[in-house]
């Protein structure tokens, strides 16, 4: 059902001769935001941190005390990230299962395991994974050409979703399909003519999205966050409020939803469960992110102990920390690039006099539409006047051309 893989085997890598006592040298694959504020957290806990990236000019290579540039798929360049690393993780699904078998290989551990990522990285298989452990998704068919595809709605009815297996996000690699005369076009777009698997799924009226972050460490032992409530903007995250306004009842459920989800894919760190909720107060799993996630950024702030300092907390096999919030209430809203220009905005001045804001910026180089920046969190007595003075400091912070 999922990818098996054979890691080539390489040569025994000679690490760095040590003392008898050190501090854990932690490796990250991919140098992203998530790779330096979970850098950060690692630098404060005493690790050294080793980043492999594909371009020199990443957000986490100025704080790493290694910085690899190289294909994370290449043997040779793995040889090297497992000859100077204690502990490997990774800042996004992205790496093929058998390239971190390889770093296993070389006698360097990785969290989340390759087994893991093999369930997780396709999202078919994924899919698959959840329905067998007994949580509800969406209804879902695999798809090997168009008719296909008009075949399913005969299930699931009109519109559907027609989606990437693997390396989407942000809405990447995903299309609404409303009729028969629709399907061609989605296929083309979605690389299906070109082999790229594809799968179909029902359309989920959903009224509201639900995120958690669970923790899961070494032993399975798990720390959950609070269930909260994302708000996208043309598919990308744009607010999390914390926690959700939903009922008790609703929040208990998606919590165990997301434990139950994340021990089926034998999850170690922080994974992000996004989750629909119904109008019939139905919740079904949307998908998993094996790694840190956007929803629970707020957590620095609003949380004893962030989901990033857990995640490291958890792959290096070091005891959990407690998840409550320090406030009734937190949120977080995303600055997204409007379009290209300098990665450095304008209003920096005005956005640090809102009190009460913190500004998180990413360090990119150059804005993008939709591209991720940075982010603002608030807390606050209540989740309205959280999201007052998170709004207040966005409305500052001007990337690229916007005037």
């Amino acid at each position: 059902m999922h990818e098996t893989y054979d890691a080539e085997i390489l040569p025994p890598t000679r690490r760095p001769a040590r003392g008898h006592i050190t501090n854990p040298r932690l490796g990250i694959i991919g140098g992203g935001q998530l790779a330096k504020m979970t850098a950060l957290v690692g630098l404060r806990l005493g690790c050294d941190i080793i980043v492999l990236e594909r371009s020199p000019w990443s957000p986490a290579a100025t704080l790493a005390t290694h910085s690899l540039v190289g294909n994370w798929d290449e043997p040779s360049v793995l040889a090297e990230l497992a000859a100077l690393a204690d502990v490997v993780t990774l800042e996004n699904e992205f790496v093929a299962a058998r390239s971190l078998a390889t770093l296993e290989l070389l006698g360097c551990p990785v969290f989340p395991t390759p087994p893991t990522i093999a369930l997780v990285q396709d999202k078919l298989v994924q899919k698959q994974t959840l329905a067998t452990a007994g949580l509800p998704v969406p209804r879902y068919q695999a798809v090997a050409s168009p008719e296909d595809v008009v075949t399913g709605a005969q299930e699931f009815g009109w519109p559907l979703l027609l989606k990437a297996r693997r390396n989407a996000y942000d809405g990447k690699g995903n299309a609404t399909v409303r009729a028969p005369e629709e399907v061609p076009a989605a296929w083309k777009k979605l690389g299906g003519d070109h082999g790229n698997e594809l799968f179909a799924e029902a359309f989920c009226p959903f009224t509201h999205e639900l995120a958690i972050i669970i923790t899961r460490g070494r032993q399975g032992e798990i720390a959950s966050y609070p269930v909260v409530e994302t708000v996208q903007r043309d598919h990308i995250c744009h607010l999390v409020r914390a926690p959700a306004a939903v009922a008790p009842a609703i929040t208990e459920r998606a919590a165990q939803i997301g434990r139950q989800a994340v021990a089926a894919v034998g999850a170690v760190g922080s994974f992000g469960v996004e989750m629909f909720l119904t109008a019939d107060g139905e919740i079904l799993v949307n998908e998993l992110a094996p790694r840190v996630h956007n929803s629970g950024h707020y957590t620095i702030e609003a949380c004893v102990c962030s989901q990033f300092e857990n995640h490291v907390r958890a792959v290096l096999g070091w005891p959990l920390g407690p998840t409550a919030m320090v406030a009734p209430a937190a949120v977080m809203v995303n600055l997204l690039g409007p379009s290209k220009g300098s990665g450095w905005p304008a209003g920096m001045t005005g956005a640090l006099a809102v009190s009460g804001a913190h500004v998180h910026l990413y360090g990119k180089a150059v804005s993008g539409p939709g591209r991720k920046m940075g982010h603002v969190t608030a807390l606050g007595d209540s989740l309205a006047a959280a999201e007052e003075t998170a709004l207040r400091c966005v409305r500052e912070l001007k990337f690229g051309t916007q005037s």
